[in-house]
């Protein structure tokens, strides 16, 4: 089914497939906020109690709330994989309502055992929620919608969080009532989530014989092996965990920060928070317009660069601040070093959306259906763990005298040699950002037709080869990985040869004059194949040396023996020739780097895919040779 009609991931708030979806889970993230923040305001300022002081109130319920996640997020994953996706969300927004009303009588009468109690439920609602909440999305929509989707439920789940965390706030304020405010607020947002979760429509299940574990502790380890079946699925589960490791850090962290380093009063907290939740809604949203509308992990790099830049940028802005009074907002706002502190927060937020939410996507594209929701089940406990982790190793920074900016530093730091390290033992996220680069910086890259590359199953795709880039603006063009059969002398250009390494490019020469590596690299592509992946071939055997499209050799022929159900997929890359990657220079490349300023016009125009019986080396020439007509036409 295509949904290419619509112009942005806005207009999937207009569709019954996602909309009523998406206000369910708007409306709970808001709800846990109200609930939590109300209640741990009440504690800090209303309430003295001697066996839980202010101090630990945040970490105490932070903690009950993370707890279900740990023990039960195995169960939930399996739950979800079981059973119709709709109708398990309906009835966890039940349990919510449920939940909601022992919490009431709690605010009511300010019975704090209940309040904790209820604390732990609700992280049991959301544990429950939360592997049926992205095990849906790919079920709903399709490859060109999941980084939109993606970026929306994100963007959404945090502004549902700054909603709550302000309405909560606002309404344990007031005098005496407050707590009875709070009590009525939760309810009826519990009530209108289970309204709007009447209208998901159906997502039957993925795996209906499914014999459930109900043993959480063998059942967590399996879904973590489970995981790592995918290498790069599971690197991706780290790579988010990574991620709330981070921002765990500073979130609960702001008070804090707000009170003893920025001099602020509660309010600049809060306008601390907003800021964050603003910027990783901005980079949530974002991520559909620099993806193209695919599912684009070399935003991850850039992402993670960005994390470390404003991380460390924010130590030295909240160095040296001169003491001063308790502000407030107005009076923060008016000093020019404090916008500096600002800028830093909600652009390292902003590249956080950047970096997380192609991650997701990647997940649910990759992950097998049947145990996609136990694969996100896997994720959760893991982001639990990493952000107990993370609250206990900056305590532990804080014991020993660090100050606030220098664990945002270390933070920092710690984010860039994690990032590097990531992305040299998956060099597909590095070669992504590359591409990604070289699309959208040095050309201005336009793909025609670029949903008839699959998304699934092994393909062929045969190109014309103009330079030496061809293979990177493939990479960009294409949803998932593809192997390339490349002339073994291009693995000697530096760089360029540093990085077709990486790619797992499989190195070919000519039959006459190495035949080993000729049938070696044949060999290799079929495993390739075999595997369910996609090979792309050059079947001019070399770049052009004046530009004209060369006459196809065989190796595509030999490439498809034997399978019948391959499909050829012929593709035309335009307007290269001439640009300082070709070979203009009387058959060099690479001479004069301003050949043909930078953000020129390349096309990829892809054709239909043409069955194995079909395929002749002279018919596919004749079909690429007709995409470079119609695009100079």
């Amino acid at each position: 089914m295509s949904h290419d009609s619509h112009p942005n991931q806005f207009a999937l708030l207009g569709q019954r497939r996602f909309a009523p979806f998406f206000w369910t889970q708007f409306l709970g993230a808001a709800n846990d906020n109200v609930f939590k923040f109300a209640f741990t305001l009440m504690i800090t300022y209303q309430l003295q109690l001697d066996w839980l002081p202010p101090s630990h109130a945040g970490l105490v319920i932070g903690a009950l709330f993370i707890l279900p996640y740990v023990l039960f997020s195995a169960t939930s994953g399996q739950l979800a994989d079981k059973h119709d996706k709709a109708r398990l969300m309906q009835l966890v927004k039940s349990l919510e309502i449920a939940i909601m009303a022992i919490a009431a009588w709690g605010f009511y009468t300010a019975h704090v055992p209940t309040l904790l109690a209820c604390v732990f439920l609700m992280g049991l609602h959301s544990t429950l929620f939360g592997p049926v909440k992205y095990a849906y999305l790919p079920q709903q929509l399709n490859e060109r919608e999941l980084t939109g989707g993606n970026g929306m439920v994100e963007m959404g789940t945090f502004v549902a969080i700054l909603l709550g965390q302000l309405l909560g706030g606002l309404l344990v304020d007031a005098p005496l009532v407050g707590p009875q405010h709070v009590a009525w607020a939760c309810l009826g947002l519990a009530v209108l989530g289970r309204a709007t979760a009447q209208g998901i429509p159906a997502s039957p299940s993925t795996d209906p014989h499914l014999v459930i574990n109900w043993n959480p502790f063998t059942e967590t380890w399996r879904n973590l092996r489970l995981a790592r079946e995918g290498l790069a699925v599971f690197r991706s589960l780290l790579g988010i965990s990574w991620m709330w490791f981070f921002g765990a850090v500073f979130l609960s962290n702001f008070p804090a920060f707000a009170k003893e380093v920025l001099h602020g009063g509660p309010q600049v907290a809060s306008l601390l928070l907003a800021v964050f939740s603003i910027g990783i809604g901005i980079g949530s949203l974002l991520c559909e317009l620099l993806s193209k509308r695919h599912v684009e992990i070399g935003l991850v790099p850039l992402g993670a660069l960005g994390m470390s830049v404003f991380a460390i940028d924010l130590y030295f802005a909240a160095s040296g601040l001169p003491p001063a009074q308790p502000y407030g907002v107005a009076a923060f706002l008016g000093v020019a070093a404090h916008w500096r502190v600002l800028a830093d927060l909600g652009l390292l937020a902003l590249f956080a959306g950047l970096y997380s939410v192609p991650m997701y996507a990647l997940i649910q594209l990759r992950a097998q259906p049947t145990h996609r929701a136990r694969i996100i089940a896997a994720n959760n406990i893991l982001n639990a763990l990493f952000m107990i982790a993370s609250s206990l190793i900056a305590g532990a920074m804080l014991s020993a005298g660090l100050t606030i900016p220098q664990v945002f530093l270390a933070l920092g730091i710690a984010n860039a040699v994690v990032a590097a390290y990531i992305f040299l033992i998956v060099p597909e996220y590095l070669l992504r950002f590359i591409a990604f680069v070289l699309t959208r910086l040095v050309y201005r890259f336009r793909i025609v037709h670029d949903q008839r590359i699959p998304t699934s199953g092994p393909a062929v795709l045969v190109c014309n080869h103009v330079s030496f880039v061809d293979a990177v603006l493939l990479m960009a063009a294409s949803p998932r990985p593809i192997r390339f059969l490349m002339d073994h002398q291009i693995f000697r250009i530096p760089v360029l040869g540093w990085m077709f390494r990486l790619a797992k490019a499989i190195p070919i020469a000519p039959q006459k004059t190495d035949p080993a590596t000729y049938e070696a690299a044949f060999a290799a592509a079929r495993a390739v194949l075999q595997d369910g992946e996609m090979v792309c071939i050059f079947p001019e055997g070399g770049i052009t040396r004046d530009g004209t499209l060369q006459p196809f050799k065989g190796g595509v022929m030999k490439l498809i023996e034997g399978q019948p159900d391959l499909p050829v997929i012929p593709m035309a890359l335009g307007n290269l020739w001439g640009s300082f990657f070709s070979r203009v220079e009387g058959g060099q490349a690479m001479v004069k780097p301003l050949r043909r300023g930078f953000w020129s016009r390349v096309s990829l125009t892809v054709d239909q895919p043409v069955a194995p019986g079909d395929v002749t080396p002279e018919g596919l020439r004749e079909r690429v040779a007709g995409l470079l007509a119609a695009r100079v036409a």
